[in-house]
Parts: C-alpha cells; sequence; structure tokens
C-alpha cells in the first residue's frame, strides 16, 4: 500500500471511528458503562477466572498488538510506583527522548494517566481511540466485555504507538502476575517498596504479596528493586530464578545510599548517591519531599542506569536537570498558603506512616490537623493507628469514591485509640472545621486516599 493510500485509509478509519462518539462525553459513557473496580471494589477471587489475562491480549490482537510494538519500563510494587515512573519519565524526556507515561489513579481529569513528555493525551484523541477499542470490543465473541482498566490500558499503548514514543514508562494496576500491562515484554522490570496492601486479593504475606509483584518478570529481561523486607526479598529472589530474570536490588547488588539533612539555605532535603559501572550520581537532591521518596529516586537511577546499559543514549546531566524539575500533584503537594494546607495521597498504613515522618522532617508547625478520608476495604486500624502518630486532631469524612468508609464509623474507631476526632459528610464541611481549629502556625494535611486529594485540589482550584 503506497504512503498516500494508506493515508486516506487511516483518514476514513477516522472519521468512521469518531462517527460512534460524536462527543468525547458519549465516548466517556462508553468507559464509565464498563465494570470498574476501581469503583466497585476488587473481587475476591483473585485468579484467571476474574483476571484473565486472555481477554487483553485478544482485544489488543484485534487492535494490531501495539504492546509488541512499544520498547517499555514496567513497574510494580506497593507504594511508590507513580513517583519512581514520574521521575524516570522526566530524566528520559530531559535526554531529548519521546516517553510516554501511563499510571494510576488519576486526581481530577481522566487524561491524567495517559501523557506524552508530561502532556495528557487530548479529548479528541481520547474520543477516537476509545471508538477503536470498542469496535475491537465488539468482535471478541465470547460474551466477555473489558474492563474500565483493560479498556484504559489499550488506549494507552495505542495512543503510545500512535504517537511514535521511543519509551513507555507504565506502572501497573493491582499486583503485576494477572494485571492487564502484564502483556508488555519490557526492556527492564521495576518492584517499588513492598507492603501489605489489597490482602484479600494478594494475600496477607509479604511473601504472597511479594511473589504476586514479581509476575511481571521475565525471561531474561533485567529486573531492579528497592531494599525489601527478607520476606520480600527471598519471594522476589525466588520468582526471579524460576523465570530466569536477572534481579538486583538497590542497597545490595547496586551501590546505593541516602541521607536526609537540613541546611540555612537550601532548608530540609534528601540526597542520593547510586553509583555503577557506567554510572556515577553523587548527592543528587531527591525531587519529591520525604525520605521514602530517596528509594524511588534512587531506584528511578537504576533504572536510568539500566537503560544506558541496553544502548539508550543518557546524558547523565541532562537527566539530573530533568530529575530536578520533576514535579508530581498529590504527593506532599501545597495545596493552599494561608492556612497551609497540603496533600498527600498515602492510602494504606506504611504509606500514611511515611508520610508523617516526612512532614515532620520537611515542615515546620505548632499543630497538625488531618483531614482523613479512605475506602472501607482497607487496613482502617494499622492506618488509623499511623495517624495517631502525626495528628493531633484528625476531621474524618468521605471522598467521592462508592467505597469511601464511614466517617462517623472512623470517628467511633479512632476515639477507642484515644485519639481527637470530628466527623464531616464533605470535604467543604470538614475543610471549615478543620479552618476553625487551626491557627497561623498550623497544618492541614488532607490524605487517606487519591480520591480525597483529587475532590481537595478540585475544591481548591476553583477557589483560585
Amino acid at each position: 500500500m503506497s504512503p498516500t493510500v494508506a493515508r486516506k485509509s487511516r483518514t476514513t478509519e477516522s472519521r468512521r471511528v469518531r462517527g460512534l462518539f460524536p462527543t468525547y462525553n458519549s465516548a466517556l459513557d462508553y468507559l464509565f458503562s464498563s465494570t470498574d473496580y476501581e469503583q466497585t471494589g476488587l473481587p475476591k477471587g483473585y485468579n484467571i477466572d476474574n483476571f484473565s489475562l486472555d481477554c487483553m491480549r485478544r482485544l489488543l490482537g484485534k487492535l494490531g498488538a501495539p504492546h509488541r510494538l512499544l520498547n517499555a519500563v514496567h513497574i510494580a510494587g506497593t507504594k511508590g510506583k507513580g513517583s519512581t515512573a514520574t521521575m524516570l519519565a522526566s530524566m528520559l524526556q530531559a535526554c531529548g527522548f519521546t516517553v510516554g507515561l501511563y499510571t494510576s489513579p488519576h486526581l481530577i481529569d481522566l487524561r491524567e494517566r495517559i501523557q506524552i513528555n508530561g502532556r495528557m493525551i487530548s479529548e479528541a484523541e481520547l474520543r477516537v481511540l476509545l471508538g477503536k477499542v470498542f469496535t475491537a470490543a465488539k468482535t471478541l465473541g465470547d460474551g466477555r466485555s473489558p474492563t474500565f482498566f483493560e479498556i484504559m490500558t489499550a488506549v494507552a499503548f495505542l495512543h503510545f504507538v500512535d504517537k511514535d514514543v521511543d519509551l513507555a514508562v507504565v506502572e501497573t494496576g493491582l499486583g503485576g502476575r494477572l494485571d492487564s500491562t502484564n502483556v508488555l515484554k519490557p526492556k527492564v522490570c521495576a518492584i517499588t517498596s513492598i507492603s501489605y496492601d489489597h490482602c484479600q486479593q494478594l494475600g496477607d504475606t509479604l511473601s504472597s504479596i511479594a511473589s504476586e509483584k514479581a509476575g511481571i518478570f521475565k525471561r531474561g529481561v533485567p529486573a531492579i528493586s528497592v531494599p525489601q523486607v527478607a520476606e520480600a526479598e527471598r519471594a522476589l529472589r525466588k520468582v526471579a530464578n524460576a523465570t530466569k530474570a536477572p534481579l538486583m536490588f538497590t542497597g545490595k547488588d547496586i551501590d546505593f545510599s541516602y541521607r536526609f539533612e537540613s541546611t540555612k539555605t537550601d532548608g530540609p532535603q534528601t540526597r542520593v548517591c547510586l553509583t555503577t559501572p557506567l554510572s556515577r550520581y553523587e548527592h543528587l537532591r531527591v525531587p519529591l519531599a520525604g525520605e521514602h521518596q530517596a528509594l524511588n529516586c534512587g531506584l528511578a537511577l537504576a533504572l536510568l542506569d539500566k537503560l544506558k546499559e541496553l544502548g539508550y543514549d543518557i546524558d547523565d546531566q541532562r537527566a539530573i536537570s530533568g530529575l530536578d524539575s520533576t514535579v508530581l500533584p498529590g504527593r506532599m503537594e501545597m495545596l493552599h498558603r494561608d492556612p497551609r494546607v497540603i496533600a498527600d495521597g498515602a492510602h494504606n498504613p506504611s504509606s500514611i506512616e511515611a508520610l508523617m515522618l516526612a512532614i515532620g522532617q520537611n515542615i515546620s508547625y505548632d499543630s497538625m490537623v488531618v483531614i482523613f478520608g479512605c475506602c472501607a476495604d482497607k487496613d482502617i486500624r494499622s492506618m488509623l493507628r499511623c495517624l495517631s502518630q502525626g495528628a493531633d486532631k484528625v476531621i474524618f469524612t468521605r471522598s467521592s469514591s462508592p467505597r469511601s468508609a464511614d466517617p462517623e464509623e472512623l470517628a467511633a474507631r479512632y476515639t477507642d485509640l484515644g485519639g481527637m476526632c470530628q466527623a464531616a459528610n464533605s470535604f467543604p464541611e470538614a475543610l471549615r472545621q478543620a479552618y476553625s481549629a487551626v491557627s497561623r502556625g498550623d497544618l492541614i494535611c488532607v490524605t487517606g486516599s487519591f480520591y480525597l486529594v483529587g475532590e481537595a485540589k478540585q475544591y481548591f482550584n476553583t477557589l483560585s
């Protein structure tokens, strides 16, 4: 087929697909009519009956198998996936690569999940690609319709192929072994910090959770992990040996260290060092606040070094400049200055614990009021215990998620732990209560759920 005929063919197809969804909202109606486990909650049976990759492979096959055309970095883990992915993407972009970034969930706009060089997919592009997926899904023929996450993953892969990205940085949604993104054959895999979350699906031990995350390992594909507790490390090594995936850990197999410091000129910050035969990164400032982000930064640097080893032209100084300019909404993000309101999407016990430590290290305040809302299927007791380590008062509320825990029940459980708290039925009401409880030297922190953080961001965006 000649280039002219090919262009005409694509134009005809594009017009036909646009006709399926004449408006952006009509395309979203199709997307939101699909099964969305983020909204309904995950089934307890985390197995190939509920999460088979066969449907995803067949759907992508109908779409030209875009996953096989991508050079990708695949990232799994309990916490830190989005931070690691964003720092890596920022460094690669600074080195002149066209970089696709696929993350979840979003805070305000669905299109945040699919970006190329920091630019969200446009409404028009998303509408056309949803039309293509809709058409392909109708021909699957087994009565099973793709889920929300499968549709979004297919759209992301199509978009990245259409725009001819050099690399796609892709984070898993849940687990790894049965995640929709696990159809990729990446250049390198990564495992961020592993802790307890989604235990009903992934198992109630760190070994079982780590084994599910390690399901992204592929034969011969290098894998890199942050330091893990012994139980998780053993599980990762076991899967790596079984799949013959070369696995390395920062801080053990890769020379890595970090330190927290505070100076009069630069204030509180964390700095990292990472050395390999190809790279020497010394005392780099971690662009995101919190010691836990040092591990994510070290992992991003190790992934960058591995890509350099695989032949990618990485300029270290440009990469460092890209790292320094990394911005990630919803992580220790200052939403308002007077009074100070920060927001962080910490949504499991270890994340809450890390957040309380990061706030104490990086922000000076007299007392802290936390506005908290989480999903009912979380380890609420442990999250509340972690909250009590840093909050002087907690105002419990509900987020926009249908899975949101009841604020009154949260308050009752927190009171049993001896904490001071109130309950509010909405974020604006919770914020009014927080305002009445703070003075100029105090801090308000919004956390517990990305849904709640997104709601808070939207509220303050409307004010401004």
